[in-house]
């Protein structure tokens, strides 16, 4: 198997699992419309890609310089969950989607990006996986940029679907459900991850 399908496979099985970035990338799906939740999943499917290629690389002093300030990196992501969460829970929920700007998709991607790059034990899951499938550290290009597009397609997926979705949840009270809903689990997500620190 190539270096680049292997990549690939990597990419897409590191973003499937829906944990508080999926969640939010589905919410900005339904709210802000399909663009900007595939935006949010391209800031995750980058800083995927970057550990990818420390991961990849062997690159043993970046790997250990992010480990020693997990526990940072840990508290930064904790906290900007805990206040995307509330933030949702305290906004007021448009009537129908509403897309977002060429600023917004800044933001969305920027944040995401910034959420992913907080989880540093990220790169140990790539080693992990690289060691597993027997991956060939020596040709690293193809290799993330297969983890890039790998996890791209998922999030490209998932955003058309949640957008799909919030096409039929033109009412109000709906939309608020999901704000309350995502709100609720992404804010629990930044507790847990509080909670965490240190263990």
């Amino acid at each position: 198997m190539s270096p680049f399908v292997q990549g690939l496979i990597i990419g897409f099985s590191v973003a499937a699992p829906v944990g508080p970035i999926g969640l939010l990338c589905i919410r900005r799906s339904i709210a802000d419309g399909r663009l900007a939740g595939f935006v949010s999943g391209l800031g995750a499917a980058t800083a995927d890609a970057g550990y990818g290629l420390i991961a990849a690389l062997g690159l043993t002093a970046a790997s250990r310089l992010l480990l020693n300030y997990r526990i940072g990196l840990q508290l930064a992501g904790g906290v900007f969950m805990l206040y995307l969460g509330l933030t949702m829970l305290r906004s007021r929920t448009p009537a129908a989607a509403k897309p977002r700007n060429l600023g917004g998709l800044a933001g969305a991607y920027g944040s995401t990006f910034l959420l992913t790059l907080a989880n540093p034990l990220t790169i140990l899951s790539f080693a992990g996986i690289l060691a597993g499938m027997g991956a060939a550290t020596f040709n690293g290009a193809p290799l993330v940029l297969g983890v890039f597009l790998g996890s791209a397609v998922w999030w490209l997926l998932l955003s058309a679907a949640a957008g799909w979705v919030g096409g039929r949840l033109q009412q109000g009270a709906r939309l608020r459900a999901v704000d309350l809903g995502a709100g609720l689990v992404i804010a629990g997500f930044g507790v847990w991850q509080l909670l965490q620190l240190g263990s």
